[in-house]
């Protein structure tokens, strides 16, 4: 399919239910409304071609945007694309989810991740937390930073609290992507969650809930799942 093809095909598959319901959870116009099971139907019509993923991603539509990311081969982009990519990222399911995705099955997870958690932006600390879950959740353990990760649960603990909005969840979501997906740091994640219990984001006019990190981290542990990892963190 060209651009304009699939830009057709997302506007017939949009409803105004669904982009409603964006519209709550932070998005902005243009955009359809395209659930994202729908998306994934015309991942074939774009995998093949990174320059017409990365035209979609530059047309500021949120469905595009995300399209982009489940299409583009992370093994391929590069570095300087996925910091625009962040730099455009406005909301959280294009932060946290799309580039995120993208950057962590990337060959420079760890590197962006850490560099967009030290960013004062909202949505890019958000992005670079939520890198660094995916990154670990795909990531053997024996290839695993253990001390960094460590000196990053230590900083959940002390700093999370005081953090913006949409980076308090995704380090939320860290701590149990850690203590889900690296047995050896499983009690340390574990402690983390305990310690900084219940963790306040105003999800907006939505049902939204944030999970607590020790109960999620138990339930993983009590269906025998620690220490089993993702084929990919892209969704």
């Amino acid at each position: 399919m060209t651009y304009e093809e699939l830009m057709q095909r997302l506007q017939e598959l949009g409803s105004e239910q669904t982009k409603r319901t964006f519209l709550r959870h932070g998005a902005m116009e243009p955009l359809f409304g395209v659930k994202v099971g729908d998306l994934k139907k015309l991942v074939k019509y774009v995998k093949e071609d990174r320059e017409l993923a990365v035209r979609l991603y530059a047309s500021g539509n949120s469905d595009a945007m995300y399209l982009a990311g489940l299409s583009i081969d992370p093994k391929q982009v590069s570095k300087e694309l996925l910091r625009q990519w962040a730099d455009e990222a406005y909301w959280y399911m294009i932060a946290e989810y799309t580039v995120a995705g993208v950057a962590a099955e990337s060959p420079y997870a760890r590197e962006l991740a850490l560099e967009w958690i030290d960013s004062p932006e909202e949505m890019k600390a958000a992005c670079g937390w939520s890198t660094y879950a995916g990154y670990v959740s795909i990531t053997p353990d024996s290839k695993l930073p253990m001390e960094e990760i460590r000196r990053l649960l230590a900083r959940v603990r002390s700093d999370i609290h005081n953090e913006k909005n949409r980076a308090r969840y995704a380090m939320n979501g860290f701590v149990i992507s850690v203590g889900t997906y690296v047995r050896e740091l499983h009690e340390d994640a574990i402690e983390t969650g305990r310690a900084i219990g219940k963790v306040h984001v105003d999800v907006g006019d939505t049902a939204c809930k944030v999970p607590l990190a020790e109960d999620y981290i138990a339930k993983i542990s009590n269906r025998g799942k620690v220490g089993v990892k993702k084929k990919t963190c892209i969704c």
